[in-house]
């Protein structure tokens, strides 16, 4: 089941007092468009030259400064599993899976000459199963490949968070998000086609006829489509309480009775039939339990067939990457795949992740970088707390709540103190790709379903170290910064404090407001889902992000094509509170070393230090990227477009119009009256 973290792609202090006529580090004044003004679009006047320098290569449909720092890190682990390669690891190794991994992935031509043969018998056993095996068909995909119909797992309980529960939910579609299947215009209509191109294609690379994949297309476009038509919305799907339903396995059968559920539990993840059970999609897994009883055979089966093809397509021949990249275009609008490395690396790293953190963090995270993050983190939690304290729309009581569950945070930077045993994980390099790909997520899937009946592991990480990310898992009441995102320009110990405050502090500041969106607000501070705001509080809660997302939508990210102001609620709302906190923290620290940073001694480059900070931030989301990638993330993506990040987020911040002198007229100046400050 997907994890109810929020992830968000989100650098330092300095410790010594500032020195007179610092110099900018991070920053480039080089690449500032003097000819667009602050007040008309800051993105474009920190970000032109950056644009101009960095253009799209047809590999991305986007590229950021995320993606630069992606870059230094795939190159940094791409030398550690060549070198592991090197030694010529022995069998059994952690190394010798982390190699045999990348090197069957870089290796297509034992992949094209293999084609579909990997997968050959298992499109047959589902070929040729009889009616009365239909039962034992849909839990053998189930337990080995796929999630037909519905998903199920354990999972922390929202209500009970040291403790896991069982989930049952949706099942995945295809493209994705439900618009594209039941929305006819002209954008959709062309992913849909795209989607049935794929669809076709691969099934006549894994040796079926034009006309049968075309029958396939048919019956898997009827399935999918009912289950999109009784899926949530995307905005929906942001109602975390909407999604606990607790149920009794009595009642799940009655709700659901032709699935046959003792056997669904002890035979796909051998556990005893839970007692009890969570529900989070209840009309789309009625909408399953519907069409498995109407259904026929031969409809189900073409529906299995593709399930399978489509968990299998990335790590067969080349017919099948090339023919799946060729939907990935329409989507996204990327010209050219990446390259086999980069993508062999990614694969390696998705089964095998934290073998590589434990390597990568030896080599390029020191200790020193730790202990500044730690307390940089300090100050920001300290400046969030006179934040809450001093809102004027929320009452004491939950105010000391809301202290609570501050002070109550986990902290976890770098890596984890406790790394993956991957002893048992089997890795043959005489069996083709798939199969090691396959028995490699089955290791996994064996790791999550052993969780069940024991207490939750609060040291487990959701990302590795090289992840060049952050995020805040409200279930543990966590935020977590793995190395990969302390560089420059986010955090560079030899920078300005106004530029890491401005970069890192605002991403700390940004995983700490998650714990008040309108998700995290949901939680107490110990990760359970407990309602602990008065209805006052939770109304006045309401109205100010109304005003937020107003502000939002009113963005047109293309012709005809507003942002989606709700479905981005949460990281407008984290984004807002990590720079009006973070702020708040270099301000406090500017003090506590005795520097006015109003003297021109403190100056950076000429720059005020209250410049350089919005500076910085406007800096971290340079990027540029292609029409459909915008349209894109639009529909599916809860962040909202970095050019919005900092434009629109900005005009809700009066310090930022006082450090530019931006004034009534200007195009980014909103007065204090129609700000929405939550936080």
């Amino acid at each position: 089941m997907k994890k109810l973290f929020i992830a968000m792609a989100c650098a330092m202090a300095t410790s010594g007092a500032i020195m007179a006529q610092e110099h900018l580090k991070s920053l480039n004044p080089a690449y500032f468009d003097k000819s667009t003004p602050v007040g008309t679009d800051f993105f474009t006047h920190i970000n032109k030259g950056w644009q101009e320098a960095h253009p799209l290569t047809a590999e991305y449909s986007r590229y950021g400064q995320f993606n630069v720092l992606n870059d230094e890190s795939e190159r940094r682990v791409k030398e550690i599993v060549t070198t592991l390669g090197a030694t010529n690891p022995k069998p059994g190794t952690v190394a010798q899976k982390v190699w045999t991994i990348y090197s069957q992935a870089m290796d297509s031509t034992r992949r094209n000459a293999e084609g579909a043969t990997p997968i050959k018998a298992d499109l047959a056993k589902i070929e040729n199963t009889p009616h009365e095996g239909m039962e034992d068909l849909f839990l053998w995909l189930h337990g080995n490949y796929s999630s037909p119909f519905f998903s199920a797992g354990p999972m922390e309980d929202l209500a009970n968070s040291n403790a896991y529960a069982m989930y049952v939910s949706a099942g995945s579609i295809g493209m994705g998000d439900r618009d594209y299947y039941l929305l006819d215009d002209e954008n959709n209509k062309k992913v849909r086609e795209a989607y049935k191109t794929l669809i076709e294609k691969q099934m006549i690379n894994a040796g079926y006829s034009k006309k049968d994949a075309r029958r396939i297309v048919k019956n898997v476009m009827k399935i999918e489509t009912a289950i999109a038509d009784s899926s949530k919305t995307r905005e929906e799907s942001r109602d975390i309480p909407a999604m606990y339903n607790p149920r009794s396995i009595a009642q799940l059968k009655e709700m659901y009775p032709n699935i046959n559920w003792d056997r669904f539990f002890i035979e796909t993840m051998g556990i005893a039939t839970p007692e009890n059970v969570i529900v989070t999609d209840i009309k789309t897994v009625a909408q399953a339990n519907k069409l498995m009883a109407e259904l026929t055979d031969r409809e189900i089966k073409d529906y299995y067939l593709w399930k399978y093809v489509a968990q299998a397509q990335s790590k067969l021949s080349d017919k099948f990457t090339d023919t799946a990249f060729e939907f990935s275009k329409v989507l996204s609008g990327a010209q050219e795949q990446r390259p086999r490395w980069k993508r062999a690396l990614g694969a390696t790293e998705a089964v095998l992740g934290e073998a590589i953190g434990e390597l990568y963090v030896e080599r390029y995270f020191p200790e020193s970088s730790k202990q500044y993050m730690l307390e940089l983190v300090e100050n920001l939690r300290t400046a969030l707390g006179k934040h809450i304290i001093n809102l004027t729309w929320m009452s004491d009581d939950t105010k000391l709540n809301a202290i609570k569950k501050l002070n109550a945070f986990t902290v976890k930077i770098g890596y984890p103190d406790k790394w993956k045993d991957y002893s048992t994980m089997v890795i043959d390099p005489k069996l083709s790709y798939y199969e090691n790909m396959h028995n490699a997520g089955m290791w996994h899937q064996a790791e999550t379903y052993a969780k069940w009946g024991k207490p939750v592991d609060r040291t487990e990480w959701g990302m590795t170290p090289q992840t060049v990310n952050a995020y805040y898992n409200p279930m543990a009441n966590e935020i977590v910064f793995p190395a990969g995102i302390l560089q420059a320009p986010f955090f560079d110990p030899e920078a300005s404090d106004a530029e890491n405050y401005g970069g890192i502090g605002v991403v700390i500041g940004h995983e700490m407001t998650h714990g008040f969106d309108d998700q995290g607000r949901n939680f107490d501070l110990e990760g359970n889902m407990v309602n602990w705001w008065t209805p006052e509080d939770a109304e006045a809660f309401a109205k100010l992000t109304k005003g937020l997302i107003d502000q939002f939508n009113a963005v047109e990210v293309l012709p005809g094509l507003n942002a989606n102001g709700t479905y981005t609620l949460g990281e407008n709302i984290a984004d807002q509170g990590g720079l009006r906190v973070s702020r708040t923290a270099f301000l406090d620290a500017q003090k506590k070393k005795g520097v006015d940073i109003t003297s021109p001694e403190a100056k950076i480059d000429g720059y005020d230090p209250m410049q350089v900070f919005y500076m910085n931030y406007a800096n971290i989301w340079a990027n540029n990227i292609r029409p459909e990638e915008i349209r894109n993330l639009t529909i599916s993506d809860v962040h909202s477009l970095a050019k919005n990040r900092v434009n629109v987020s900005l005009r809700n911040i009066t310090p930022f119009f006082e450090a530019f002198g931006i004034t009534e007229g200007q195009p980014l100046y909103l007065p204090a009256s129609e700000q929405v400050v939550i936080w």
